[in-house]
């Protein structure tokens, strides 16, 4: 059963990631009936101030060593550049080989990446960053669509809060739900979020200027709440349907109705997010016509339904 846990610092030290491991495991809730947990805080160069990077630093009082028999190490943010120390390295490694757990917070991944423990295996990072830990470690499969990964014995979760999310997913598993949502309670924070990492993620327009996709791809985003067809589409480009559809995933990178799909869900996002109009308005402004399809193709790109994303992110909350 999970008693203690080891955090390994890395400068720059990533200040919230940290303070995430912290407050779940770091604090005393004995009185709310969470069974105490002993947190070690550890650095290749104890007793040395580790840099932020934002004017702050992280005095480690304790080794490497201290970490190697936890139950648990995490490694909460961290360079993701550079290879990490051999050392650091060699305890991750011990500890997985005994049979401990390991935990990444965001850029984390990178670390536990480098030990090759995640080869072959699903793991996340920070949106931002999943085609870099791709690129540097082939080997693994990383996934940006989620909060987290349980590749047991290995956790490695999304940035920043989604460390929390990680963290009470761990202590369900080692203590069961009403040790967990005692934690939330009392950090006000759910015990579980639904949805991924999609629904955090811009959807930025591509530039296409050849060939007149760039005045198409304006005239997609200026008339959304219209009936829009390929052939229609073809015809203004002075193309075949065949021909437009072909040339339009070479440019773009996707087909003509995904992109457009994708541009209607990030409108009617603008419109839960700035707007109290109703749910079959925004499915009506967006082109989808119904709260229905709404609903579908909103759940699919973002992974959450309208309801919820506006619930998160709106500025006024309408029933649905």
């Amino acid at each position: 059963m999970l008693r203690t846990v080891a955090v390994i610092v890395q400068e720059p030290v990533a200040l919230f990631e940290y303070g995430v491991v912290h407050e779940v495991f770091g604090l005393d809730r004995t009185d709310d009936g969470v069974p105490p947990f002993e947190l070690l805080i550890c650095s290749p160069t104890p007793n040395v101030p580790l840099s932020s990077g934002s004017g702050g630093s992280i005095i480690a009082p304790l080794p490497l060593s201290a970490a190697l028999d936890a139950d648990l190490v995490a490694i909460p943010g961290g360079p993701s550049d550079g290879d990490p120390l051999p050392e650091v390295l060699d305890v991750l490694r011990t500890v997985a080989a005994r049979g401990g757990r390991l935990l990444s917070v965001c850029t984390g991944a990178f670390t536990i990446a480098a030990t090759g423990l995640l080869d072959g295996k699903r793991c996340t990072t920070h949106w931002r960053h999943g085609e870099k830990l791709t690129a540097r470690y082939p080997n693994t499969v990383v996934d940006t669509d989620v909060l987290f990964v349980d590749e047991f014995p290995i956790v490695t979760s999304a940035g920043t809060a989604a460390g929390i999310d990680a963290c009470l997913h761990i202590v369900r598993q080692e203590h069961g739900p009403v040790v967990a949502n005692a934690i939330a309670r009392r950090m006000v924070v759910p015990p579980h979020r639904d949805g991924g990492q999609r629904q955090f993620v811009s959807a930025p327009v591509p530039d296409c200027s050849e060939d007149g996709f760039g005045a198409v791809l304006a005239w997609m985003l200026e008339n959304l709440a219209d009936d829009i067809s390929v052939p229609a589409l073809a015809a203004r480009s002075h193309m075949s349907a065949r021909t437009f559809a072909r040339r339009f995933v070479d440019e773009v990178g996707t087909t003509p109705h995904r992109w457009l799909t994708e541009q209607r869900v990030l409108h009617a996002q603008n419109m839960l997010e700035a707007t109290d109009i109703g749910i079959e308005e925004v499915a009506e402004r967006a082109g989808f016509g119904s709260a229905t399809l709404l609903r579908h193709h909103f759940s699919a790109v973002v992974g959450v339904s309208p309801t919820a994303y506006r619930r998160r992110f709106g500025c006024a909350v309408t029933a649905d």
